[in-house]
């Protein structure tokens, strides 16, 4: 129980340091195009990394998950709507999951 404390507290320092290191290190504006794109692109990139091996392992099946994903990229690519995206993706997996039985 004690260790959790410990991956707790990493956990803290280490956001606390990717959040307060650049605002006190870097005092002028970023001028390089490459720099400020590349950390426009930074929560973007973070947000599908953490996603994106919730969504393989979140159905009962890679297969059924590999569907989902599928059907969310091409909805998210013809639409946008986040709503028709989700409701898309859920439609798409619960239909995998009925044939595959």
């Amino acid at each position: 129980m004690k260790e959790y404390y410990l991956y707790i507290l990493l956990a803290a320092l280490t956001i606390y340091a990717v959040r307060a290191l650049p605002m006190t290190l870097i005092r002028r504006d970023i001028k390089s195009p490459f720099i400020r794109s590349f950390l426009y692109y930074v929560p973007y990139v973070t947000l599908a990394v953490m996603t994106f091996p919730a969504i393989l392992s979140a159905t009962g099946s890679i297969r059924s998950a590999a569907v989902g994903l599928a059907a969310a990229l091409l909805l998210a690519y013809f639409d946008g709507n986040l709503f028709r995206v989700a409701l898309g993706a859920c439609a798409a997996v619960y239909v995998a999951e009925l044939l595959m039985l």
